[in-house]
């Protein structure tokens, strides 16, 4: 039975960082909640703040240019923001673990398999021996579907498939046995056919070790098969939340509405596929008003003055920015 009170509570969140131009905000009052064993999906286009997001919880931003301006991050209800840094550091990828994009990328290519998954036990479990270790790190790479794993313990990240590699990140991931997992763009870079195995992973992983799940990804397609709830980002705010049921059933955001249009599997025979007109603004310029607005079909002079707030405009489990959602 899932727990109903959430785990992960980020709360009126402001993230930005400082550059030649000034200090721009990245994410702008963002919250959301991730309940135990939940599937909750942030979904948009790249630059619209979801990695940003997820570095915030993970409080991994690059330091002295990002800097958390507002908001709180509730992990169990303790407000992780402010927290020391060697008290972050036991709840960093022990109790909060983050997959990172690229995993050719993120593994270090001159260790082996095997080396980089004896430093996450000998980082968080001091105490544990070199055999225990060994045995363990098998283990877990046994438990994410990779065969041999006591060969693939001595090799190279480059001498191993994408998906297997994916599948390492994952390892690491799931190392401390986390009780939240952030995974990033998961399926970046891999084939439809492995993209769907590591998503099917990826949720049998949550249910048997009743994890909560943050999946960051720009495919509509994947968070509306895998995910329960999904935030919509756009320029640095989220702009519908809800379950995944309604938002793609019935989604309220013209935002969210263009996206679920631009969808492959939503054109009829013969029809062209469907383009949400203009780009996102670059972080330096942002629109007055909402920032939407210059793209947006149904926008009116409201929407052009003030910034919309995220609310309940119809269903209670559904929230919306949106000033022509009545």
């Amino acid at each position: 039975m899932i727990d109903n009170n959430p785990i992960l509570q980020v709360q009126n969140l402001t993230t930005a960082f400082d550059t030649e131009a000034g200090r721009i905000r990245a994410i702008d009052d963002v919250s959301f909640d991730l309940k135990k064993e939940q599937v909750l999906g942030i979904v948009g286009e790249s630059g619209c703040g979801k990695s940003v997001t997820a570095l915030s919880i993970m409080r991994l931003l690059p330091k002295p240019v990002g800097v958390i301006e507002s908001g709180r991050i509730l992990f169990k209800g303790e407000d992780i923001v402010g927290l020391e840094a060697d008290k972050m550091h036991k709840i960093r990828g022990k109790r909060i673990s983050m997959i990172f994009q690229e995993p050719m990328t993120s593994l270090n290519p001159v260790h082996r398999i095997g080396k980089q998954l004896g430093e996450v036990f000998h980082l968080h479990f001091s105490q544990m021996t070199d055999a225990d270790i060994r045995q363990e790190s098998i283990e877990i790479l046994r438990k994410v579907g990779i065969p041999e794993p006591e060969r693939r313990m001595e090799e190279y990240p480059h001498g191993i498939s994408g998906g297997m590699r994916q599948r390492v990140m994952i390892a690491l991931a799931l190392a401390c046995k986390p009780e939240i997992l952030i995974a990033d763009e998961p399926t970046t870079a891999l084939d439809v056919t492995i993209q769907a195995e590591i998503m099917d992973l990826l949720q049998e992983l949550c249910e048997s070790e009743k994890m909560g799940l943050i999946l960051i990804t720009h495919d509509l397609a994947v968070v509306s098969q895998v995910t329960e709830r999904i935030a919509v980002m756009y320029a640095g705010k989220i702009v519908e939340v809800g379950s995944t049921q309604m938002v793609i059933q019935d989604p309220e955001h013209p935002y969210t509405r263009g996206l679920i249009k631009a969808l492959p599997g939503s054109l009829q025979p013969g029809s062209r596929l469907n383009q949400i007109p203009g780009m996102m603004p670059t972080l330096t310029d942002i629109p007055p008003g909402c920032a939407f607005h210059p793209r947006c079909t149904i926008s009116d002079k409201v929407c052009r003055m003030e910034v919309p707030a995220l609310i309940s405009r119809r269903e209670a489990d559904r929230m919306t920015a949106c000033h022509m959602v009545k």
